[in-house]
């Protein structure tokens, strides 16, 4: 996963709108992907960027609504912009354009990120000690 990651941020697009090389947006799709995909992607970007902007059309936006809700409870972030919009999309199959709902969502990381995040790394590495030994050592 950290390959894809890694690919996505080396991507130049020579092109004069700025939002096509923006580094720190996540696009959400309905689909393709769970929805803790886009959680622990948003985390990474924060770390790298200190903000995130998640983006969706149509029905994908409760999915960016979701992943910027666990992250706000979870203490992770802080909610810095919203911008709903409606966007134009050519339908082939219906021959005309059509109207889709379009959300952006810009987060920033909580005071207590950082903190956070190290806890919960913390954490893993814990658990990992604990499933390579299959028990656990009581301490006197």
């Amino acid at each position: 996963m950290e390959e894809i990651t890694d690919g996505v941020n080396d991507i130049n697009i020579n092109n004069s709108n700025n939002d096509l090389q923006k580094k720190n947006r996540i696009q959400v799709s309905n689909t393709k992907k769970p929805l803790f995909f886009y959680v622990n992607l948003a985390k990474r970007y924060m770390q790298q960027h200190n903000e995130v902007e998640l983006s969706a059309l149509g029905m994908a936006i409760a999915t960016v609504v979701s992943v910027a809700e666990i992250l706000k409870n979870n203490g992770l972030a802080v909610e810095k912009r919203i911008v709903t919009s409606t966007v134009e999309i050519k339908d082939d199959s219906r021959g005309r354009p059509v109207q889709k709902a379009k959300i952006e969502i810009v987060l920033g990381k909580s005071a207590k990120f950082d903190e956070l995040m190290a806890a919960s790394q913390e954490e893993r590495e814990n658990e990992g000690k604990v499933g390579q030994s299959g028990n656990v050592e009581e301490q006197s």
